[in-house]
Protein backbone atom coordinates (compact mmCIF):
# COMPACT_ATOMS: atom_id res chain seq x y z
CA UNK A 1 0.00 0.00 0.00
CA UNK A 2 1.59 3.26 -1.18
CA UNK A 3 -1.23 5.81 -0.77
CA UNK A 4 -0.24 7.95 2.27
CA UNK A 5 -3.87 8.72 3.14
CA UNK A 6 -4.79 5.04 3.26
CA UNK A 7 -1.65 4.23 5.24
CA UNK A 8 -2.47 6.94 7.75
CA UNK A 9 -6.00 5.59 8.12
CA UNK A 10 -4.67 2.11 8.88
CA UNK A 11 -2.24 3.50 11.46
CA UNK A 12 -4.99 5.50 13.16
CA UNK A 13 -7.32 2.52 13.33
CA UNK A 14 -4.60 0.29 14.76
CA UNK A 15 -3.73 2.92 17.39
CA UNK A 16 -7.42 3.12 18.33
CA UNK A 17 -7.65 -0.65 18.66
CA UNK A 18 -4.60 -0.80 20.93
CA UNK A 19 -5.97 2.04 23.08
CA UNK A 20 -9.23 0.15 23.56
CA UNK A 21 -7.35 -2.97 24.62
CA UNK A 22 -5.16 -0.99 27.02
CA UNK A 23 -8.24 0.68 28.54
CA UNK A 24 -9.80 -2.74 29.19
CA UNK A 25 -6.64 -4.08 30.83
CA UNK A 26 -6.22 -1.03 33.06
CA UNK A 27 -9.81 -1.29 34.26
CA UNK A 28 -9.37 -4.85 35.54
CA UNK A 29 -5.97 -4.56 37.21
CA UNK A 30 -6.18 -5.56 40.90
CA UNK A 31 -4.66 -2.27 42.05
CA UNK A 32 -7.94 -0.64 41.03
CA UNK A 33 -10.38 -2.70 43.08
CA UNK A 34 -8.64 -5.05 45.51
CA UNK A 35 -7.61 -2.76 48.41
CA UNK A 36 -11.15 -1.59 49.15
CA UNK A 37 -12.43 -5.18 49.15
CA UNK A 38 -9.88 -6.61 51.60
CA UNK A 39 -11.26 -7.48 55.06
CA UNK A 40 -9.80 -5.80 58.17
CA UNK A 41 -7.32 -7.78 60.26
CA UNK A 42 -8.70 -9.94 63.07
CA UNK A 43 -8.42 -8.42 66.57
CA UNK A 44 -5.52 -10.59 67.66
CA UNK A 45 -4.94 -13.29 65.07
CA UNK A 46 -2.99 -13.46 61.85
CA UNK A 47 -3.92 -13.19 58.19
CA UNK A 48 -3.21 -16.14 55.90
CA UNK A 49 -2.71 -14.83 52.35
CA UNK A 50 -3.01 -17.30 49.48
CA UNK A 51 -3.07 -16.40 45.78
CA UNK A 52 -3.10 -18.16 42.45
CA UNK A 53 -3.52 -17.45 38.77
CA UNK A 54 -2.21 -14.94 36.29
CA UNK A 55 -3.03 -12.12 38.69
CA UNK A 56 -1.65 -14.09 41.64
CA UNK A 57 1.47 -11.91 41.89
CA UNK A 58 -0.17 -8.52 41.48
CA UNK A 59 -3.05 -9.40 43.82
CA UNK A 60 -0.63 -10.59 46.49
CA UNK A 61 1.48 -7.44 46.16
CA UNK A 62 -1.58 -5.21 46.41
CA UNK A 63 -2.84 -7.08 49.49
CA UNK A 64 0.49 -7.00 51.33
CA UNK A 65 0.95 -3.32 50.51
CA UNK A 66 -2.54 -2.56 51.84
CA UNK A 67 -2.09 -4.39 55.14
CA UNK A 68 1.35 -2.87 55.66
CA UNK A 69 0.37 0.73 54.92
CA UNK A 70 -3.18 0.79 56.31
CA UNK A 71 -2.60 -1.35 59.42
CA UNK A 72 1.16 -1.52 59.91
CA UNK A 73 1.18 -5.34 59.78
CA UNK A 74 4.42 -7.26 59.30
CA UNK A 75 5.65 -10.82 59.21
CA UNK A 76 4.26 -11.56 62.66
CA UNK A 77 0.70 -11.01 61.39
CA UNK A 78 0.95 -11.86 57.67
CA UNK A 79 1.90 -15.26 56.27
CA UNK A 80 1.09 -17.46 53.30
CA UNK A 81 2.06 -18.56 49.81
CA UNK A 82 1.48 -16.89 46.46
CA UNK A 83 1.36 -18.63 43.10
CA UNK A 84 1.38 -17.19 39.59
CA UNK A 85 2.10 -18.26 36.04
CA UNK A 86 5.77 -18.11 35.03
CA UNK A 87 6.66 -14.47 34.44
CA UNK A 88 3.65 -13.13 36.36
CA UNK A 89 5.05 -13.38 39.90
CA UNK A 90 5.63 -9.67 40.59
CA UNK A 91 7.88 -8.37 43.34
CA UNK A 92 6.90 -9.19 46.91
CA UNK A 93 9.57 -9.51 49.62
CA UNK A 94 7.18 -10.58 52.40
CA UNK A 95 5.25 -13.55 50.95
CA UNK A 96 6.98 -16.35 49.04
CA UNK A 97 5.86 -16.57 45.41
CA UNK A 98 6.00 -19.81 43.43
CA UNK A 99 6.02 -19.93 39.61
CA UNK A 100 3.78 -22.52 37.99
CA UNK A 101 2.82 -23.72 34.54
CA UNK A 102 -0.06 -22.58 32.35
CA UNK A 103 -1.99 -23.71 30.34
CA UNK A 104 -0.41 -27.09 31.10
CA UNK A 105 0.58 -27.60 34.76
CA UNK A 106 4.15 -28.44 35.70
CA UNK A 107 6.21 -29.38 38.75
CA UNK A 108 5.81 -25.82 40.03
CA UNK A 109 2.04 -26.32 40.02
CA UNK A 110 2.37 -29.37 42.25
CA UNK A 111 4.82 -27.64 44.59
CA UNK A 112 2.55 -24.59 44.83
CA UNK A 113 -0.50 -26.68 45.71
CA UNK A 114 1.36 -28.67 48.37
CA UNK A 115 2.80 -25.51 49.95
CA UNK A 116 -0.63 -23.90 49.87
CA UNK A 117 -2.24 -26.87 51.62
CA UNK A 118 0.55 -26.84 54.23
CA UNK A 119 0.01 -23.13 54.89
CA UNK A 120 -3.74 -23.71 55.17
CA UNK A 121 -3.15 -26.21 57.97
CA UNK A 122 -1.19 -23.63 60.00
CA UNK A 123 -4.22 -21.46 60.78
CA UNK A 124 -5.77 -21.03 64.21
CA UNK A 125 -9.37 -20.21 65.05
CA UNK A 126 -8.55 -16.52 65.67
CA UNK A 127 -6.88 -16.17 62.24
CA UNK A 128 -8.57 -15.24 59.01
CA UNK A 129 -7.71 -16.47 55.51
CA UNK A 130 -7.74 -14.21 52.44
CA UNK A 131 -7.69 -16.24 49.23
CA UNK A 132 -6.94 -14.26 46.07
CA UNK A 133 -8.19 -16.03 42.96
CA UNK A 134 -7.73 -15.34 39.27
CA UNK A 135 -7.92 -17.16 35.97
CA UNK A 136 -5.10 -19.61 35.39
CA UNK A 137 -5.35 -20.89 38.95
CA UNK A 138 -6.63 -24.26 37.77
CA UNK A 139 -3.27 -25.02 36.16
CA UNK A 140 -1.22 -23.21 38.81
CA UNK A 141 -2.54 -25.32 41.71
CA UNK A 142 -2.35 -29.05 40.97
CA UNK A 143 -2.78 -31.69 43.67
CA UNK A 144 -3.63 -34.95 41.88
CA UNK A 145 -6.22 -37.06 43.67
CA UNK A 146 -5.86 -40.75 44.31
CA UNK A 147 -2.84 -42.29 42.61
CA UNK A 148 -2.83 -39.94 39.62
CA UNK A 149 0.57 -38.63 38.57
CA UNK A 150 1.50 -35.19 37.26
CA UNK A 151 2.19 -36.72 33.84
CA UNK A 152 -1.32 -38.15 33.71
CA UNK A 153 -2.81 -34.80 34.74
CA UNK A 154 -0.77 -33.04 32.07
CA UNK A 155 -1.85 -35.46 29.35
CA UNK A 156 -5.51 -35.19 30.34
CA UNK A 157 -5.27 -31.39 30.50
CA UNK A 158 -3.77 -31.23 26.99
CA UNK A 159 -6.46 -33.54 25.64
CA UNK A 160 -9.25 -31.42 27.12
CA UNK A 161 -7.71 -28.20 25.79
CA UNK A 162 -7.52 -29.70 22.29
CA UNK A 163 -11.01 -31.21 22.40
CA UNK A 164 -13.03 -28.01 22.02
CA UNK A 165 -14.54 -28.30 25.52
CA UNK A 166 -15.40 -24.94 27.07
CA UNK A 167 -13.77 -23.76 30.28
CA UNK A 168 -16.66 -24.77 32.54
CA UNK A 169 -16.48 -28.35 31.27
CA UNK A 170 -12.70 -28.49 31.60
CA UNK A 171 -12.85 -27.19 35.15
CA UNK A 172 -15.57 -29.67 36.10
CA UNK A 173 -13.18 -32.50 35.28
CA UNK A 174 -10.27 -30.76 36.99
CA UNK A 175 -12.24 -30.29 40.22
CA UNK A 176 -13.05 -33.96 40.53
CA UNK A 177 -9.46 -35.05 40.07
CA UNK A 178 -7.92 -32.72 42.64
CA UNK A 179 -7.26 -32.46 46.37
CA UNK A 180 -7.40 -28.63 46.31
CA UNK A 181 -10.07 -27.63 43.77
CA UNK A 182 -13.85 -27.87 44.01
CA UNK A 183 -14.11 -26.55 47.58
CA UNK A 184 -11.46 -28.83 49.00
CA UNK A 185 -9.07 -26.00 49.95
CA UNK A 186 -11.76 -24.48 52.17
CA UNK A 187 -12.03 -27.73 54.10
CA UNK A 188 -8.27 -27.61 54.77
CA UNK A 189 -8.20 -24.05 56.14
CA UNK A 190 -8.73 -23.98 59.90
CA UNK A 191 -9.09 -20.18 60.17
CA UNK A 192 -12.16 -18.69 61.77
CA UNK A 193 -13.19 -16.99 58.51
CA UNK A 194 -12.24 -17.51 54.87
CA UNK A 195 -12.59 -14.54 52.53
CA UNK A 196 -12.15 -15.21 48.80
CA UNK A 197 -11.66 -12.27 46.45
CA UNK A 198 -11.59 -13.07 42.75
CA UNK A 199 -10.88 -11.58 39.36
CA UNK A 200 -13.29 -13.33 37.04
CA UNK A 201 -12.15 -14.55 33.64
CA UNK A 202 -15.14 -16.77 32.84
CA UNK A 203 -18.45 -16.09 31.08
CA UNK A 204 -21.18 -15.68 33.67
CA UNK A 205 -18.68 -15.11 36.52
CA UNK A 206 -19.48 -18.48 38.12
CA UNK A 207 -17.49 -18.68 41.41
CA UNK A 208 -17.19 -22.46 41.12
CA UNK A 209 -15.55 -22.12 37.72
CA UNK A 210 -12.99 -19.39 38.47
CA UNK A 211 -9.73 -21.32 39.11
CA UNK A 212 -11.97 -24.38 39.59
CA UNK A 213 -13.52 -23.02 42.79
CA UNK A 214 -11.14 -24.18 45.55
CA UNK A 215 -13.04 -22.35 48.31
CA UNK A 216 -16.65 -22.66 47.14
CA UNK A 217 -19.15 -25.50 47.05
CA UNK A 218 -19.10 -27.58 43.88
CA UNK A 219 -22.53 -28.00 42.22
CA UNK A 220 -21.16 -30.50 39.68
CA UNK A 221 -20.75 -34.22 40.25
CA UNK A 222 -18.47 -37.08 39.34
CA UNK A 223 -21.15 -38.19 36.89
CA UNK A 224 -20.97 -34.78 35.20
CA UNK A 225 -17.20 -35.11 34.84
CA UNK A 226 -17.53 -38.58 33.31
CA UNK A 227 -20.17 -37.32 30.88
CA UNK A 228 -17.78 -34.61 29.67
CA UNK A 229 -15.03 -37.17 29.17
CA UNK A 230 -17.40 -39.27 27.07
CA UNK A 231 -18.75 -36.25 25.15
CA UNK A 232 -15.31 -35.31 23.85
CA UNK A 233 -13.97 -38.88 23.60
CA UNK A 234 -11.03 -38.05 25.86
CA UNK A 235 -8.90 -40.97 26.99
CA UNK A 236 -9.04 -41.40 30.76
CA UNK A 237 -6.17 -43.09 32.64
CA UNK A 238 -7.20 -45.88 35.06
CA UNK A 239 -6.14 -43.82 38.10
CA UNK A 240 -8.48 -41.01 37.04
CA UNK A 241 -11.35 -43.41 36.42
CA UNK A 242 -10.85 -44.81 39.92
CA UNK A 243 -11.22 -41.33 41.42
CA UNK A 244 -14.29 -40.45 39.36
CA UNK A 245 -16.10 -43.65 40.30
CA UNK A 246 -15.35 -43.61 44.04
CA UNK A 247 -18.23 -41.92 45.95
CA UNK A 248 -15.88 -41.13 48.82
CA UNK A 249 -13.90 -38.85 46.45
CA UNK A 250 -16.86 -36.59 45.60
CA UNK A 251 -16.37 -32.84 46.09
CA UNK A 252 -18.11 -30.93 48.95
CA UNK A 253 -21.55 -29.65 47.99
CA UNK A 254 -23.73 -26.63 48.87
CA UNK A 255 -24.87 -26.91 52.47
CA UNK A 256 -21.61 -28.40 53.71
CA UNK A 257 -20.85 -26.77 57.11
CA UNK A 258 -17.37 -25.70 55.97
CA UNK A 259 -18.93 -23.07 53.71
CA UNK A 260 -20.76 -21.49 56.63
CA UNK A 261 -17.57 -19.59 57.49
CA UNK A 262 -16.69 -18.48 53.98
CA UNK A 263 -17.42 -15.41 51.87
CA UNK A 264 -16.82 -14.85 48.17
CA UNK A 265 -16.68 -11.61 46.18
CA UNK A 266 -15.69 -10.79 42.61
CA UNK A 267 -13.67 -7.56 42.52
CA UNK A 268 -13.42 -7.23 38.73
CA UNK A 269 -15.03 -9.10 35.89
CA UNK A 270 -14.87 -9.22 32.09
CA UNK A 271 -17.78 -6.80 31.91
CA UNK A 272 -15.63 -4.11 33.57
CA UNK A 273 -12.96 -4.38 30.90
CA UNK A 274 -15.49 -4.37 28.08
CA UNK A 275 -17.29 -1.34 29.55
CA UNK A 276 -14.00 0.56 29.75
CA UNK A 277 -13.28 -0.19 26.09
CA UNK A 278 -16.81 0.90 25.12
CA UNK A 279 -16.40 4.20 26.97
CA UNK A 280 -13.04 4.81 25.33
CA UNK A 281 -14.46 4.16 21.87
CA UNK A 282 -17.43 6.45 22.50
CA UNK A 283 -15.15 9.18 23.84
CA UNK A 284 -13.16 8.94 20.60
CA UNK A 285 -16.33 9.66 18.65
CA UNK A 286 -17.27 6.21 17.39
CA UNK A 287 -20.64 4.49 17.43
CA UNK A 288 -20.31 1.56 19.83
CA UNK A 289 -21.93 -1.81 19.26
CA UNK A 290 -21.36 -4.10 22.23
CA UNK A 291 -22.06 -7.80 21.86
CA UNK A 292 -21.50 -8.42 25.56
CA UNK A 293 -18.78 -9.87 27.75
CA UNK A 294 -19.89 -13.52 27.56
CA UNK A 295 -19.57 -14.43 23.88
CA UNK A 296 -18.69 -18.11 23.48
CA UNK A 297 -18.31 -20.51 20.59
CA UNK A 298 -15.81 -21.85 18.07
CA UNK A 299 -13.41 -19.03 17.22
CA UNK A 300 -13.71 -19.37 13.45
CA UNK A 301 -17.52 -19.49 13.56
CA UNK A 302 -17.75 -16.40 15.77
CA UNK A 303 -15.32 -14.62 13.46
CA UNK A 304 -17.52 -15.39 10.46
CA UNK A 305 -20.59 -13.99 12.20
CA UNK A 306 -18.80 -10.81 13.28
CA UNK A 307 -17.32 -10.34 9.81
CA UNK A 308 -20.84 -10.35 8.34
CA UNK A 309 -21.89 -7.78 10.93
CA UNK A 310 -18.94 -5.54 10.07
CA UNK A 311 -19.66 -5.79 6.34
CA UNK A 312 -23.32 -4.88 6.97
CA UNK A 313 -22.26 -1.80 8.95
CA UNK A 314 -19.91 -0.79 6.14
CA UNK A 315 -22.68 -1.16 3.59
CA UNK A 316 -24.86 1.10 5.74
CA UNK A 317 -22.12 3.72 5.86
CA UNK A 318 -21.85 3.57 9.65
CA UNK A 319 -18.64 4.56 11.46
CA UNK A 320 -18.64 2.08 14.30
CA UNK A 321 -16.69 -0.20 16.62
CA UNK A 322 -17.96 -3.71 17.37
CA UNK A 323 -16.78 -4.84 20.81
CA UNK A 324 -17.12 -8.21 22.52
CA UNK A 325 -15.65 -10.24 25.34
CA UNK A 326 -15.96 -13.85 26.41
CA UNK A 327 -13.86 -16.92 25.82
CA UNK A 328 -13.79 -18.69 22.47
CA UNK A 329 -12.75 -22.27 21.86
CA UNK A 330 -10.70 -23.93 19.16
CA UNK A 331 -11.12 -27.57 18.25
CA UNK A 332 -7.58 -28.47 17.25
CA UNK A 333 -7.41 -30.31 13.93
CA UNK A 334 -4.03 -29.15 12.66
CA UNK A 335 -0.45 -29.23 13.88
CA UNK A 336 0.24 -25.50 14.06
CA UNK A 337 0.61 -23.05 16.95
CA UNK A 338 -1.71 -20.27 18.00
CA UNK A 339 -4.51 -19.37 20.37
CA UNK A 340 -8.24 -18.63 20.18
CA UNK A 341 -7.77 -14.89 19.66
CA UNK A 342 -5.26 -15.36 16.85
CA UNK A 343 -7.52 -18.03 15.34
CA UNK A 344 -10.42 -15.57 15.50
CA UNK A 345 -8.31 -12.85 13.85
CA UNK A 346 -7.15 -15.17 11.06
CA UNK A 347 -10.68 -16.44 10.38
CA UNK A 348 -11.92 -12.84 10.41
CA UNK A 349 -9.32 -11.80 7.83
CA UNK A 350 -10.36 -14.68 5.57
CA UNK A 351 -14.06 -13.84 5.95
CA UNK A 352 -13.54 -10.12 5.29
CA UNK A 353 -11.50 -10.89 2.14
CA UNK A 354 -9.69 -7.56 2.18
CA UNK A 355 -12.76 -5.33 2.56
CA UNK A 356 -11.54 -1.76 2.83
CA UNK A 357 -12.03 0.31 5.97
CA UNK A 358 -12.26 -2.59 8.44
CA UNK A 359 -9.57 -3.28 11.05
CA UNK A 360 -9.67 -5.53 14.09
CA UNK A 361 -7.84 -6.67 17.19
CA UNK A 362 -8.44 -9.82 19.22
CA UNK A 363 -6.46 -10.27 22.41
CA UNK A 364 -6.42 -11.85 25.83
CA UNK A 365 -6.30 -9.31 28.66
CA UNK A 366 -3.76 -11.49 30.51
CA UNK A 367 -1.21 -10.82 27.77
CA UNK A 368 -0.94 -14.37 26.42
CA UNK A 369 -3.13 -16.16 23.91
CA UNK A 370 -2.49 -19.88 23.69
CA UNK A 371 1.24 -20.28 23.22
CA UNK A 372 3.60 -22.57 25.06
CA UNK A 373 3.39 -21.10 28.54
CA UNK A 374 6.13 -18.49 28.09
CA UNK A 375 5.81 -14.86 29.26
CA UNK A 376 6.76 -13.81 25.73
CA UNK A 377 3.76 -15.54 24.14
CA UNK A 378 1.62 -13.16 22.04
CA UNK A 379 -1.62 -11.77 23.43
CA UNK A 380 -3.44 -11.86 20.10
CA UNK A 381 -3.30 -10.27 16.66
CA UNK A 382 -4.33 -7.35 14.43
CA UNK A 383 -5.96 -7.57 11.00
CA UNK A 384 -6.96 -5.02 8.36
CA UNK A 385 -7.69 -4.80 4.64
CA UNK A 386 -4.00 -5.26 3.81
CA UNK A 387 -3.57 -8.53 5.73
CA UNK A 388 -4.31 -11.00 2.95
CA UNK A 389 -2.47 -9.03 0.26
CA UNK A 390 0.67 -8.75 2.37
CA UNK A 391 0.43 -12.45 3.21
CA UNK A 392 0.24 -13.38 -0.47
CA UNK A 393 3.35 -11.33 -1.23
CA UNK A 394 5.17 -13.36 1.42
CA UNK A 395 3.87 -16.63 0.03
CA UNK A 396 1.52 -17.22 2.97
CA UNK A 397 -1.86 -18.93 2.51
CA UNK A 398 -4.32 -17.67 5.13
CA UNK A 399 -6.87 -20.41 4.54
CA UNK A 400 -4.21 -23.12 4.82
CA UNK A 401 -2.85 -21.57 8.03
CA UNK A 402 -6.38 -21.54 9.45
CA UNK A 403 -6.95 -25.18 8.57
CA UNK A 404 -3.69 -26.08 10.31
CA UNK A 405 -4.48 -23.96 13.40
CA UNK A 406 -1.21 -22.16 12.62
CA UNK A 407 -2.07 -18.54 13.33
CA UNK A 408 0.99 -17.47 15.33
CA UNK A 409 3.60 -17.97 12.56
CA UNK A 410 1.21 -16.35 10.07
CA UNK A 411 0.84 -13.14 12.07
CA UNK A 412 4.47 -13.15 13.18
CA UNK A 413 5.58 -13.10 9.55
CA UNK A 414 3.35 -10.07 8.94
CA UNK A 415 4.46 -8.25 12.10
CA UNK A 416 0.83 -8.22 13.23
CA UNK A 417 1.00 -10.03 16.56
CA UNK A 418 -0.29 -8.19 19.62
CA UNK A 419 2.62 -8.50 22.03
CA UNK A 420 2.10 -6.91 25.45
CA UNK A 421 4.04 -9.12 27.84
CA UNK A 422 2.40 -10.15 31.14
CA UNK A 423 -0.35 -7.70 32.11
CA UNK A 424 -0.58 -9.19 35.65
CA UNK A 425 -4.35 -9.47 35.42
CA UNK A 426 -6.84 -11.70 33.61
CA UNK A 427 -10.40 -10.77 32.75
CA UNK A 428 -10.90 -12.82 29.61
CA UNK A 429 -10.66 -11.68 25.99
CA UNK A 430 -11.40 -8.46 24.15
CA UNK A 431 -12.27 -8.30 20.47
CA UNK A 432 -12.69 -4.99 18.65
CA UNK A 433 -13.63 -4.42 14.99
CA UNK A 434 -13.40 -0.88 13.62
CA UNK A 435 -15.58 -0.06 10.62
CA UNK A 436 -14.72 3.17 8.80
CA UNK A 437 -16.68 3.66 5.55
Amino acid sequence: MTDPVERRSLEQRRALLRSLFDAAVAAVHPDQALPAALPPPPPSGRILLLSTGKAGGSMMSAAVRHYQTAFGLGRDRLFGIGTARHGYEGGNPLITMISAGHPVPDAGSVLAAEKTLQAAAQCASDDIAVVLMSGGGSANWVAPAGTMTLAEKQALNRALLRSGAHIGEINCVRKHLSRIKGGRLASRIAAGRIHTLAISDVPGDDPSTIASGPTVADPTTQADALAIIRKYAVELPPAALAVLTDPAMETPKPGDPVFGRTSFAIITRPRDGLDAACKAAAAAGWEVISLGADVEGEASAVAGAQARMALDLKAQGRRAVILSGGELTVTIRGEGTGGPNQEFALALAVALAGAAGISALAGDTDGTDGGRGEPSDPAGAFVDESTLARAMRLGLDAAAALADNNSTPFFRSLGDLLETGPTLTNANDLRAIVVQP
